[in-house]
């Protein structure tokens, strides 16, 4: 098989497994309940069908800051396959991380592909290095991955002939250089401890992060947008919980200055006063 009949393969294969997510996955997510981020597992198990090809996750998670325990993982990679031999298919569990090296207070991120024969692991610099924006990074496809050729053929390709996803040369000889480099994690946990102690002390209900660079608040109004839209009156900008099919919360990235921390807490202060936040 060529190139191109491997890419189209694959494009069909990941369309498919789009349309899935879409139609049955983003309601699962939204039926979380707050004090329990992490999906139900027997949940996902019901919702995995014929034609799931794929399942995606993203620990350390944006938006909840939350990383999958290893015992989370290894009750996953067991659902995944036991549905593949009922199923009779391939299922890839395709694990998003860009923040692996972000966690906080001793927390371990797991490595898939100890659990799990068909994980494929897409990492990027970005996070690490502080260089949003520049998506520079690698995957790792494990030979034990089913058709591992043809995936691996099919990411050549699509490297090859999609701009978007082509790695900027200038960046590939910045990576190079600070493959070395380490994450300045107390100057991020600095400002978590003092975002998340502030706003709960204001009232805001909010679950500490375990990983990454940001909080996950519940809105003290149904619709978030409104919350969101009060606070750009204080200079705060924040992300709408519906634009990760969490409706009901907000996003607060805290990779700013902890000056910038501070100097928000009277807007946040304000805010809670505007909503009774108590």
């Amino acid at each position: 098989m060529d190139d191109a009949k491997r890419m189209k393969e694959l494009v069909d294969k990941l369309n498919e497994a789009a349309r899935a997510y879409y139609a049955e996955d983003r309601e699962l997510m939204s039926n979380y309940e707050y004090d329990k981020l992490y999906d139900e597992l027997e949940e996902l198990e019901q919702k995995i069908t014929a034609r799931t090809k794929a399942v995606i996750i993203n620990s350390p998670n944006n938006p909840t800051g939350v990383v999958y325990s290893e015992d989370t993982i290894k009750k996953m990679a067991d659902i995944l396959r036991s549905r593949e031999k009922e199923l009779g298919t391939d299922i890839y569990l395709i694990s998003d991380e860009p923040y692996r090296e972000l966690v906080y207070d001793g927390i371990e991120v797991p490595y898939l592909t100890k659990y799990y024969e068909n994980a494929i692991i897409g990492y990027s610099y970005s996070k690490s290095l502080s260089l949003p924006g520049e998506r520079i990074g690698y995957l790792v496809i494990p030979d034990e991955v089913s058709d591992a050729e043809d995936v691996i053929a099919a990411a050549n390709v699509a490297t090859r002939i999609l701009g978007y996803v082509n790695a900027p040369s200038l960046m590939q000889k910045v990576v190079a250089k600070c493959l070395d480099a380490k994450v300045d994690v107390p100057f991020y946990n600095r400002n978590r401890e003092a975002l998340y102690n502030g706003l709960k002390e204001l009232g805001f209900e909010c679950i500490k992060p375990e990983g990454a660079f940001y909080l996950f608040v519940k809105s003290p109004v149904e619709d978030e947008k409104v919350f969101c839209a009060a606070a750009k009156k204080y200079h705060i900008l924040i992300v709408p919980g519906s634009s990760f099919a969490c409706p009901g919360y907000v996003r607060i990235a805290y990779c700013v200055s902890y000056e910038t921390i501070m100097n928000s807490m009277p807007g946040f202060k304000a805010l809670a006063e505007e909503f009774q936040v108590k």
